[in-house]
């Protein structure tokens, strides 16, 4: 019988903990490539080679991230096996994200160090977030209970997400930037953020406390075989991973630079549009995390995926259409379109969702079948799968900016940030220049750059709600008789 006391416990300081990690993910993943953008000098070569280091760290990720969980799998500790990773990884991520953002390097030598970061990042990131989300079926079996942890913890995941997409374009670009200066505000961004991240998961670290029934099995050892085997053997964990996959890399679209870069092109260089867009995009997805278990008692999952999708598409259509057929920065406009990725957004984030508990319900699926859990490994496929989708976006976001010349402009801003950083220009003076450099955009730069963070994710998250229906097969039915068939034996 689970202690409803500590359950309760578990369900405020479990998800608290996740919103300095997720501010930290907002960060590098959402504004990473904006940051570089708009205040480095890039060739189409180096912004190829930063590309390539993104795409090799993920394929390193692919051994990394099943590695780490089989490690934490077999970690013996008097505090557990997830909380000394969580420790260790949090306080090194916040090192590596600071030097990242406070450096004055530009060209090939900012790739160098931009190298040695990434990998570093793939690498600290993993430990405490392959540790997080493991936590959770350790927390509880009850379905009702884990669909809480789950939607908690995404909840306040979206709040730390939400905050710093909507803090970071406001305070770097426009009339707000911190220091006049993109290159300035970013530094100081990532130190705010960089101590935020250790002081959030403390909560969890020092409140959460979690099964520890492993503590008297012997640790399973390290091997290559026992990580291929259970992601492999699990025909249910490898549908929903590919699942998960594709959807993911059509979600990241917007929010990867894509989005910021069109926003900035269409309606002007104004970090506050940017974040106006991300708010209300996102702000809408709160009252489904919230009110997901009692919607999940009520609606099978399979049904309001539908429903998800329907709204989904509508709102790529309300992006779309203005988009094509509006004036150039047309305040209207950016209304409609806003209120369009407001839409998209919650589909999107319903199935991202929806997928995070499928993904941990194949847990009890392994112990149905091999007679173990395999929590951390299984749990490591995830961050491993939302890290490599990133890099895929990365290099849609790169083959975009390549193709419609993106970098001509960028560059040019660059430039002038960098010289307001430095005090030879005024504010005003980088406001002035960076708008003349802006007015040579094209329509067809404006509209290629539409497409792409609209007409690729809605394909893509109807090519995963397909797939869902027709081969995820654990259902809220299905999973019940599971339970039932291992609380038999």
């Amino acid at each position: 019988m689970e202690d409803l006391k500590q359950r309760k416990k578990n369900l405020i300081l479990f998800p608290i903990g996740t919103i300095g990690r997720d501010m930290i993910y907002n960060l590098v993943t959402n504004f990473l490539m904006t940051f570089i953008l708009f205040t480095r000098q890039l060739t189409a070569a180096q912004l190829g080679a930063i590309t390539a280091i993104m795409v090799a760290s993920r394929i390193f990720d692919a051994l990394n991230d099943p590695i780490m969980g089989n490690i934490i799998e077999r970690t013996r500790t008097k505090w557990g096996k997830f909380k000394p990773w969580l420790t260790i990884g949090i306080l090194s991520t916040s090192v590596v994200v600071y030097i990242v953002f406070n450096t004055n390097l530009q060209g090939w030598s900012f790739i160098w160090l931009f190298g040695f970061f990434y990998f570093a990042y793939s690498i600290t990131y993993t430990m405490h977030d392959i540790s997080y989300w493991g936590m959770v079926p350790a927390l509880s079996s009850d379905a009702d209970a884990r669909n809480q942890f789950t939607s908690r913890a995404t909840l306040f995941a979206g709040i730390g997400g939400t905050l710093a997409s909507v803090l970071i374009p406001m305070l770097t670009a426009g009339s707000m930037a911190i220091g006049s200066s993109a290159t300035i505000a970013y530094g100081r961004i990532a130190l705010v953020i960089a101590i935020l991240g250790p002081l959030f998961l403390a909560f969890t670290i020092f409140g959460v406390k979690e099964r520890r029934d492993y503590i008297k099995e012997d640790a399973p050892k390290v091997s290559f075989k026992k990580i291929v085997g259970t992601i492999t053997g699990n025909d249910q964990l490898m549908w929903i991973a590919l699942i998960f996959l594709i959807q993911q890399i059509g979600n990241g679209i917007v929010l990867g630079g894509i989005g910021s870069t069109y926003i900035y092109f269409e309606f002007g260089y104004e970090g506050g549009l940017y974040s106006l867009f991300t708010t209300v995009g996102m702000s809408v997805t709160a009252l489904l995390m919230i009110f997901y278990p009692a919607i999940s008692r009520k609606l099978p999952r399979k049904k309001l995926m539908s429903v998800l999708a329907v709204i989904a598409t509508f709102g790529y259509l309300l992006m779309l259409l203005p988009g094509l057929f509006m004036p150039h920065g047309n305040m209207l406009k950016f209304y409609i379109v806003t209120v369009g990725y407001m839409l998209a957004n919650f589909g999107q984030y319903g199935f991202y969702l929806i997928m995070m508990i499928s993904i941990m319900n194949t847990v009890e699926y392994n112990e149905y079948k091999f007679g173990t859990r395999d929590e951390a490994i299984i749990s490591s496929l995830r961050p491993f799968l939302t890290k490599l989708a990133s890099a895929l976006t990365v290099v849609i976001t790169t083959l975009t900016y390549l193709v419609f010349k993106v970098t001509s402009y960028s560059n040019q801003i660059s430039d002038l940030e960098n010289q307001a950083a430095s005090g030879a220009i005024a504010d005003a003076q980088k406001s002035a220049e960076i708008a003349k450099v802006l007015s040579g955009v094209t329509p067809s730069q404006s509209t290629g750059l539409l497409l792409a963070m609209t007409v690729l994710p809605c394909v893509m998250m109807l090519i995963s709600y397909f797939l869902y229906q027709k081969k995820y097969k654990l259902d809220e039915a299905e999973y019940d008789r599971i339970l039932k068939e291992i609380a038999a034996k």
